[in-house]
């Protein structure tokens, strides 16, 4: 009996094909190319009928994947004779997937005429940005960093990767290594200035790591405050206040007087003021001959 059931089994699995797809088995970096497949086990059937899908993270849905050409971000699809191939030039962020093949044929023997799901992972990482508490949290950090004697000195080095990288701080002529994102001087001196190196590293990809290098002057004590970074960008924001203060006065001043001289205009004129009609058999209707200069004969 179940060598009868194992017979049975084999026999309608054998009448139906099997819809694989085929792709990346080990994680890419980004902006290597990418190859997916779709094929039948069954080489015989058509492969026309056959088509690539990506599954939404936002509308939690699968759609069709179309040709583009976006940049670094394009797909483009080609047809052999028993296989359907997906190009990814770049591979990016959003390419991760997942994946499947779908297939309208009706002997194929998956839940919705479908391939199992296949996904990737597409490690990356972005530039480093440097950040000080205080007034340049906002605009990041200059190459060099100019701060009062006795001021707190705190850098935060960030970078978007695919995983949380590992960050290192260094400084040039020193065989000290910080394994954090943060610096911290308490209190610097002559002593405290130098060129500082923020290495991140990812944790997963040894060939992805950046590196970010800051120059840390400390001003003598008699040094007047504007020629901190801090100091130079408190006046920047000031001036650009002021100049933003002025023009909304002078564009305030141009509208009221505007708006003054509108109100002591002359007004409509009065409908009294207004000649009479002229009728047709009036005597103001006749041509006049006063500007006929030849003479009557």
């Amino acid at each position: 009996m179940k060598v009868l059931l194992v017979a049975l089994v084999a026999l309608i699995h054998g009448s139906y094909a099997t819809l694989l797809i085929k792709g990346p088995t080990s994680p890419v970096l980004e902006g290597d190319s990418i190859t997916l497949e779709c094929l039948y086990t069954d080489s015989e059937l058509n492969i026309s009928q056959v088509r690539f899908e990506i599954f939404s993270k936002y509308i939690q849905s699968w759609h069709p994947v179309f040709e583009r050409s976006w940049c670094f971000y394009s797909m483009e699809t080609q047809r052999t004779a028993d296989s359907l191939v997906l190009s990814i030039p770049h591979a990016g962020r959003f390419s991760e997937g997942p994946y499947r093949c779908v297939s309208d044929a009706e002997n194929v023997t998956a839940p919705d005429n479908s391939s199992q799901p296949l996904s990737f992972k597409v490690h990356y990482m972005g530039e480093l940005s440097l950040s000080r508490d205080g007034y340049t949290s906002y605009l990041g950090v200059p190459q060099e960093l100019r701060v009062q004697l006795g001021d707190d000195v705190e850098l935060k080095c960030s970078a978007s990767s695919s995983e949380e990288p590992k960050y290192f701080w260094h400084k040039e002529g020193s065989d000290w290594i910080l394994p954090s994102s943060k610096l911290t001087l308490k209190k610097v001196n002559a002593m405290d200035g130098g060129q500082y190196t923020c290495m991140a590293e990812h944790p997963s990809m040894e060939s992805l790591s950046k590196k970010r290098t800051v120059t840390i002057t400390v001003l003598p004590e008699n040094a007047p405050w504007y020629e901190s970074s801090n100091g130079r960008l408190i006046l920047m924001t000031s001036a650009a206040a002021v100049a933003l203060l002025v023009f909304i006065l002078s564009v305030s001043v141009f509208l009221c007087r505007r708006a003054k001289q509108t109100t002591t205009s002359k007004g409509p004129i009065d409908d009294r003021s207004q000649k009479k009609p002229i009728y047709k058999a009036s005597s103001e209707s006749l041509p006049s001959a006063c500007g006929d200069k030849q003479p009557l004969v």
